[in-house]
This record gives C-alpha cells, sequence and structure tokens, in this order.
C-alpha cells in the first residue's frame, strides 16, 4: 500500500510540473514574437526606405513626376487621388531622413535633404487660397507637385505643417552650424523664421486638425508647435537673434500653459480637438503621434509635454487603443492587454473608418520610447493616473516606483515590450509579402486599401523600428519645463484665470458663435473682429466656423471676461472674400458665465 506521504510527494511533483509547463509556452511566446519583430524589421526596413525615396522628386521611382525635393503623399491618383505634396506629410518624412544624416547613419541623404529644404523655401512664396507668405499662406496644407498653388476646396488653413518643416531644418542647420556649414545655415534660417513667426502669430487661431476634417485647437498641432517655438529660441539666440529669441520663448510658454488643456482628468485621456464641435469623444490617435513627435530622450516621463512614458501620455495610450479593440472584426478576441489594430479614431468614416498602418505604428512607438526612457532611468513610476495602464500586466500593481532589481519592474517592462511588439505584428500580418505599406487595411479582413504606397506610413515603419532599436532622435531641450500661469480645460461654465489661445492671460470666458448661413460646395464660412482672438479684424487671418450642424456654422472661443467688441462674419469662395453687410455686431462678454450667440448672415 503506497504512504499518504509518497503519494502527496507525487502530487506535489505533478503540480510543479504542470505549472512549469504552463510558464514555459507564455516565456517561449514573447521570445518567438519578439524574434519575429525583429526579423521583420530587419527585412522590411529597406522596403519601407526604399519606398519612401521613390516618393521624392525628382527621380523617385513613383515620384509622379514631382519637382525636385518635393515628396508625394502617394502615387495613388484616384480612389483617393494623393498625387501632392503635403506640408505636414514631407516634414515628417524629411525629419527622419535628416535624423538618419544627421546621425552619421547614411551619408547620401544629404544632397535630397538640401533638395526639400529649397523646395520648401520656394512654396513657402507661392500665394495660394490661405494667402500669400505674409498674409497667412504658410497654413495652405497641400500643393501640386510642380509646386503650384492647388485651389481647390479644402479642410484650410491647417497650421501644424509650418510648426513641423521649422522642427526638421532646425535639426539640420544644427548639424551644419556644427560642421562648418555657417553660409548654408544662414539661408535656410530665412525659411526657418519664416514659419516660426507663422507660429508665434497664429497659434491661438483654429485650423484643421491633421485628419483635415475637424476646425478647432488641435492637441498635436499646439504640441509640435509648442517644441517648435522651444528649439526656434534656442536656434535664434546661437544664430544672435535676441528679439526672435524673446518673442518664440514667451510664445513657448503661453504654449505650454495652453496645451494642459487638452488633458481630462475626468475621462483620463487626452481631448484631441478642443473648440470643435464634432459630436466626437476626443479619443484621437492625434494624441499618440503627438507625444512620439514630441519625444525628448532627456525628459525622462515629465508631463507637461506629455512625454511618451508620462502618466498621462500612458493612460491616454490605453484608451485610445481600447477604443478600437471592440469595433475592428479582426480585433475580436485579442486579449485586452495585447496590442490591436488602431486606427484614427473610432468615430471614423473614411473608407468605412479602417485601421490605419501609421497609427497601428505609432502605437508601438509610443511603447518603445517609454521602454527606452525607463531602461535609461532603471525605474517606472506608477501613479494613480496611469494605474490602469499597468494592470493590464500586472493587475496587483500599487502606485508607487519600482526599481530595475524588483520583479515589478521585470514584469512591468515585459508586458510593455509583449504590446509593443504586438502593434508591429498586426501591421506585419496584413502587409502584401511584397512589403509595401498603404495607408490602411480593411477593418473586417485586413485587406489594405486606400492610397497605395503611402509615404507616410513608410516613415512611420522606420521610426517604429528605429525606438525598438534605441535609436532615439536628439534632445529638444523638453527636461524641467513647467507652466507658470493657472491652466484650465477650455469650455468650462465660469470665468478662470487661464493661458487663453491667443497667448494673453485673463479672466476668460466660453462664448461659443452660431451662424445661420446657406453655401455652395467649397464656400466656408469666418470670424473676425475686433480682439486679437478674432484675428484683430484680419480677413486672412479670419477663423474659419464648423459646418459640422449646418447650415448653421459654429465655433466657441474662450474671450476675455466683461469686454465689449465687434465682429462680422465673411464668406470665403474661389479666392474671393465677401463681408456681411453693415453694421458691425456687438457683444459685451459676460463676467463669469459661458453663452451662445445665435446670428443669421445679412
Amino acid at each position: 500500500m503506497v504512504s499518504k506521504a509518497i503519494v502527496r510527494l507525487f502530487a506535489a511533483i505533478v503540480a510543479l510540473s504542470s505549472a512549469s509547463a504552463l510558464k514555459l509556452p507564455a516565456e517561449a511566446e514573447k521570445r518567438q514574437l519578439s524574434s519575429t519583430v525583429t526579423s521583420w524589421a530587419t527585412t522590411e526596413s529597406p522596403i519601407a526606405k526604399a519606398g519612401l525615396l521613390a516618393n521624392i522628386g525628382p527621380d523617385g521611382a513613383k515620384d509622379g513626376g514631382a519637382a525636385s525635393g518635393v515628396v508625394i503623399a502617394s502615387p495613388s491618383t484616384s480612389n483617393p487621388d494623393y498625387l501632392y505634396t503635403w506640408t505636414r506629410d514631407s516634414s515628417l518624412v524629411y525629419k527622419w531622413i535628416i535624423d538618419q544624416f544627421t546621425a552619421g547613419l547614411d551619408s547620401t541623404l544629404r544632397t535630397g535633404i538640401q533638395n526639400w529644404v529649397a523646395s520648401e523655401g520656394r512654396l513657402q512664396q507661392v500665394s495660394n487660397p490661405s494667402g500669400t507668405v505674409s498674409t497667412g499662406g504658410l497654413g495652405e496644407p497641400k500643393f501640386n507637385i510642380d509646386e503650384t498653388a492647388f485651389t481647390g476646396a479644402w479642410g484650410r488653413p491647417q497650421r501644424d505643417g509650418p510648426a513641423l518643416r521649422a522642427i526638421a531644418m532646425m535639426r539640420y542647420v544644427n548639424w551644419l552650424l556644427n560642421n562648418s556649414g555657417s553660409t548654408e545655415a544662414a539661408t535656410i534660417w530665412t525659411y526657418i523664421k519664416l514659419d516660426l513667426d507663422y507660429v508665434a502669430s497664429n497659434w491661438g487661431s483654429t485650423g484643421y486638425d491633421l485628419w483635415e476634417e475637424v476646425s478647432g485647437n488641435s492637441f498635436f498641432t499646439t504640441a509640435v508647435q509648442h517644441r517648435s517655438m522651444r528649439e526656434g529660441a534656442k536656434l535664434a539666440t546661437a544664430l544672435g537673434d535676441t528679439t526672435r529669441a524673446s518673442t518664440y520663448t514667451t510664445q513657448a510658454g503661453s504654449l505650454l500653459c495652453y496645451l494642459q488643456n487638452y488633458w481630462s482628468s475626468s475621462n483620463g485621456y487626452i481631448i484631441s480637438n478642443l473648440n470643435a464641435n464634432n459630436g466626437r469623444t476626443g479619443l484621437d490617435t492625434n494624441s499618440i503621434l503627438a507625444s512620439i513627435h514630441t519625444f525628448d530622450p532627456n525628459a525622462g516621463c515629465e508631463s507637461a509635454t506629455l512625454q511618451p512614458c508620462s502618466d498621462k501620455a500612458l493612460a491616454n495610450h490605453k484608451a485610445v487603443v481600447d477604443s478600437f479593440r471592440s469595433i475592428y472584426s479582426i480585433n475580436s478576441g485579442i486579449a485586452s492587454n495585447r496590442g490591436v489594430a488602431v486606427g484614427r479614431y473610432k468615430e471614423d468614416s473614411y473608407y468605412n473608418g479602417n485601421p490605419w498602418y501609421l497609427c497601428t505604428f505609432a502605437a508601438a512607438e509610443q511603447l518603445y520610447d517609454a521602454l527606452y526612457t525607463w531602461n535609461k532611468t532603471a525605474s517606472i513610476t506608477v501613479t494613480s493616473t496611469s494605474l490602469s495602464f499597468f494592470q493590464q500586466f500586472l493587475s496587483t500593481v500599487t502606485a508607487g516606483t519600482y526599481a530595475s532589481t524588483t520583479t515589478t519592474y521585470s514584469t512591468l517592462i515585459a508586458g510593455v515590450q509583449q504590446m509593443a511588439d504586438d502593434f508591429v505584428l498586426i501591421n506585419k500580418q496584413y502587409t502584401p509579402s511584397s512589403g509595401a505599406l498603404s495607408e490602411q487595411y480593411t477593418k473586417s479582413a485586413g485587406t489594405p486599401t486606400s492610397a497605395s504606397d503611402l509615404t507616410w506610413s513608410y516613415a512611420s515603419a522606420l521610426t517604429a523600428f528605429n525606438r525598438r532599436a534605441g535609436q532615439v532622435p536628439a534632445t529638444w531641450n523638453a527636461t524641467g519645463l513647467t507652466c507658470s500661469s493657472s491652466s484650465t480645460t477650455t469650455g468650462t461654465a465660469t470665468a478662470t484665470t487661464t493661458t487663453t489661445a491667443s497667448g494673453s492671460t485673463g479672466s476668460t470666458v466660453s462664448i461659443t458663435f452660431n451662424v445661420y448661413a446657406t453655401t455652395v460646395w467649397g464656400e466656408n464660412i469666418y470670424l473676425t473682429g475686433s480682439l486679437s482672438q478674432l484675428a484683430s479684424w484680419s480677413p486672412d487671418n479670419a477663423l474659419l466656423l464648423s459646418s459640422a450642424n449646418y447650415p448653421t456654422w459654429s465655433i466657441t472661443l474662450n474671450l476675455p471676461a466683461s469686454t465689449t467688441f465687434q465682429y462680422k462674419y465673411i464668406r470665403k469662395y474661389n479666392g474671393v472674400t465677401t463681408w456681411e453687410s453693415d453694421p458691425n455686431n456687438s457683444f459685451t462678454t459676460p463676467s463669469g458665465s459661458s453663452y451662445i450667440i445665435n446670428d443669421t448672415w445679412r
């Protein structure tokens, strides 16, 4: 008869063996997953780089006849027609190219950089529907690939382009100043300061977001504008332009304070568009893209600039990613702590609303940025704000700081690494064997759709692969930045002391302007008036109203409390500006409550 002790010993051995067997597949899966991502990055990187360079004139294999230095968005000419050049896209593409060159990774890229800089300098001078170089034209989002103005109806202005272009060019100029290139740097500075002056003067005005659909104040735009002002102030100082350095520094401070308004503590995520009556939740990959494109490897996990590993950026990452888990069929069955396909925003209807390669890569890149910083600092700090993010990987974790020597740190690092790699593998799964990256893939079957060979998709793959490999961009001196003024969420019902979109500090109230106005296709309604927040009677810088509730056009602004002002609406169509009839409208803002003004075009 077998003794009870032997039975218990046998049972313990079986239990131990079973536990080991259960752990092994999970660990093996992580190793296999990491190996697969590494392998795909190795094979896809040269394909993505070749695809990106093929879309740049004058000798790119798919540039469609683009002028020298012009970056086309895609060779696609129908369904959709993307054979244009966008300031935003081309600047993000060349930021990667310039980073590669200045890091000494590819010296052959310099001629292309010089061609792009020269092309952008020419495009700055092209008069367009947004204005001339001195009257708002720098906010024009796209041009024909022969460097002429695109005059069709579009969501304009878009105010992120000048900031992004300046950021990319400043990286090259800084390299030039350190490599006996002061003459070339001086020429490029003439282009850069045009863009920076535009940002300094116009950042408070509404414009269309990076998806070209929502008119308001965009988190992505504000974030890159803030970065451009910081870098611009430093460069202006180095070049002896102390007046501009002072201006840019002042505006950077106001922008940083305004940036805090996008965070919603009640929702636990970033509201990506303010002063935009679009009926959305505010969850938008706009915010993740802002985080990765303002990543400073020396800034740690600071929250003011929403660094990728900051508690707010991590909470926002979870909220945005989770918003796509249940709306795409291809995400069905994927565990809640694993990466999924990510789109622009959950209410998206463009091409039926699908995952985008660049959005899914961005979700991965933010986590790779975070991993880089945690490994650098050898610790992870969990706050009440970021707790739900970290509980995805360790349900028992609590708020606190965990050193790299702890099991908690190792568990969290492994979980985040796995999720980041998941996003990359999702894109791999829906990338054809050729490695070509389109704009989107369908939410039901993962079939590539919309524009083929999207240049931005290729750039997003390359930056994500670089960050995973520990290749990070240069610092932009984001360390230790804080908002010196009190700041609150916009649109509150009471007056608050806040830094407003105009860059001034004072008591403000939320005012919504509604005007009933019928229009023809391509015609838009704008607002201007006697306050600086209303563009000071400038028709060129007038504020575009949203047509989301057409035929009622709307905009919500923070205006000084207890202030009398005058205003008018204007129409713009095919380059022609039409003012509404006299007299001017007049209004006095209340001292402490929000207000809605309802007008009819006259």
